[in-house]
């Protein structure tokens, strides 16, 4: 027998024991929630509240914008908090420094989701389209 063999202990196949990648499972849900989403997108904008909704995506305890869909209460892998730019920059996670390049580069919340997605290496932002139903 190989040394290889030996270290590869699931039979020749190295790609099978590879973890799917977190945002396989976030487009899944992201796509069983897009009407939830941009409703509460459109709500934030039409009450005033903020013309930037930002919406996080987490599968941990997380203290940062309202839950509008819990992960245990929906059977899915991902729970979706509702934020806005100003939370985020009251909070430090955008410096207000850096808010005005963050806002050259926020795309249209009427066509876009802006997503904070925390995954446990950290966190980053991602603009995902709404499928047009």
């Amino acid at each position: 027998m190989d040394p290889e063999e030996l270290l590869n202990q699931n039979g020749g196949e190295p790609d099978k024991a590879k973890k799917e990648s977190p945002l396989v499972s976030l487009e899944r849900d992201l796509k069983l929630f897009n009407e939830s989403i941009r409703e509460v997108a459109v709500e934030i904008m039409l009450e005033g509240l903020s013309l930037h909704p930002i919406f996080i995506a987490h599968q941990h305890e997380l203290k940062l914008g309202e839950v509008i869909l819990d992960r245990n209460e929906l059977n899915t892998e991902w729970s979706i908090h509702a934020s806005t730019i100003e939370e985020f920059t009251e909070r430090g996670i955008i410096k207000a420094e850096l808010k005005e390049r963050f806002l050259t580069t926020y795309k249209n919340p009427h066509d876009f989701m802006c997503l904070f997605v925390v995954v446990p290496e950290g966190a980053n932002f991602v603009y995902y389209p709404y499928v047009k139903g």
